[in-house]
């Protein structure tokens, strides 16, 4: 069950903030840069218009007017809800089950969620440039009612990370540039779920997990100047984690009381690798057409193990699929001064019905955003988005064998039906220096 939890849950921005339900495919953010989310993400690896080109494509530094920093904070409204379809617990040693009731859970997300990041770009010479990012390009932080009905598959599922990306661009000639850098990612985690006692009226016992790990990716990218077009394309290899830290059960009663435990776990936690392309229309011009396609190897998590110290490994099957992206925006230079945007994305999930969990509440998505820049002067840039996200109606229908191997071993059936939507709200300012 926890395991589940490990790898559903990723990541949220640790020292920076935290994100409740992931705004993009499975754990994944897309709220890196204030002046993307006006666009819906879509100048992506080619825009290379502030130092968030850092986290979307170390290769565009080379195209800034000048050094700069770029302070970006996201406040994330989040509404979820899950409804119980027939949730069942079955009875040890027979074939009956019982109905699990309880409450919807409430919104498991805090109004508003905030996901701070920052960016810097030094240029060392003509072709040079050095950058630093720091951001969270996963997270989860997810909260349910003691009493909510999918309480066996989750109550509480918290990650943090931080993402240091150290990186370097250098232009070959004005026609091509690369750049990449390394993902230095710190992960925390936090997860709980209910334990069904065997003895009437003691109540639940409960699962704790906690663990951590600090692990390093890379990523690297190339812009193509085409006259007035752009494209660039940028890949981010999976961080493999293994993290360490502690498998608590607690308040087990009765016959199941010799499971109570404090132990050291460890469990592996791979984060997939992505592929960015886009593409940029209008560079000089007073109007600009941005498109992004965008893809996650989300099928190699096809399984959680943890690995309790002299205690069984439990196998959590996941079975992701790969998702995808498509994202479109068009920008206007409305004054010297005022820049406006707007955009759209399609963002599928790679959860499935019979595998998707509460501890990750996804569906398919759809953002519609805008946008606008204020340069208030030569070094100063004020950025603001907007987005709403539409969240698909999605089925769940998960089993997960509670005690198993033994003579309790029960099977909690959580079939719910999961909606929510988003809306989210960008500010950043760009400091030229």
């Amino acid at each position: 069950m926890l395991r589940r939890a490990l790898g559903l849950a990723a990541v949220s921005a640790g020292v920076l903030a935290w994100t409740g339900a992931a705004q993009a495919s499975g754990f994944s953010l897309k709220e890196q840069s204030a002046k993307e989310t006006g666009r819906a993400f879509a100048g992506g690896a080619a825009a290379a218009d502030d130092a968030s080109i850092i986290f979307y494509n170390p290769a565009g530094m080379t195209k800034l007017e000048r050094s700069q920093v770029s302070l970006n904070s996201h406040l994330l409204f989040v509404d979820s809800r899950q409804q119980n379809n027939g949730s069942t617990l079955s009875v040890p040693g027979a074939p009956a089950t019982l109905p699990v009731t309880g409450s919807d859970g409430g919104n498991p997300f805090d109004q508003p969620v905030i996901v701070p990041t920052g960016y810097a770009a030094f240029r060392a010479s003509d072709r040079l440039w050095f950058g630093l990012g720091i951001s969270a390009p996963f997270g989860l932080k997810v909260e349910y009612e003691p009493e909510f009905f999918g309480r066996y598959d989750s109550i509480k599922s918290e990650v943090k990370t931080v993402n240091i990306q150290p990186s370097v661009g250098f232009a070959i000639n004005d026609n091509i540039s690369v750049g990449g850098g390394i993902d230095i990612q710190q992960i925390d985690v936090k997860l709980r779920n209910a334990l069904p006692n065997l003895v009437p009226g003691a109540g639940d016992g409960e699962l704790n997990i906690s663990g951590d790990d600090l692990s390093v990716g890379w990523n690297a990218g190339v812009l193509f100047s085409l006259g007035k077009a752009r494209l660039g394309a940028h890949y981010r290899s999976k961080v493999v984690h293994r993290l360490d830290g502690k498998y608590q059960v607690s308040g087990l009663v009765g016959p199941l009381a010799g499971g109570n435990t404090n132990s050291f776990a460890t469990a592996p936690l791979e984060i997939p690798e992505s592929v960015t392309v886009s593409a940029m229309y209008g560079v000089g011009d007073r109007v600009r057409l941005m498109a992004t396609g965008q893809w996650f190897n989300w099928s190699r998590f096809d399984a959680i193990n943890v690995e309790p110290l002299g205690r069984p490994t439990v196998v959590s099957e996941q079975n992701y699929k790969d998702s995808w992206s498509g994202h479109g925006a068009v920008e206007f230079d409305a004054t010297e001064r005022l820049t406006l945007r707007a955009g759209g994305l399609y963002d599928t999930t790679p959860t499935q019905d019979e595998f998707r969990t509460t501890r990750v509440p996804d569906g398919d998505r759809t953002w519609v955003t805008a946008g606008a820049t204020w340069r208030m002067n030569d070094r100063i840039d004020l950025n603001v988005s907007y987005a709403h996200v539409f969240v698909s109606e999605e089925e769940l229908d998960r089993s997960d064998v509670l005690f198993a191997g033994t003579a309790a071993s029960r099977t909690a059936r959580t079939l719910s039906t999961n909606s929510g939507n988003a809306d989210v709200i960008g500010t950043s300012l760009t400091l030229r220096l």
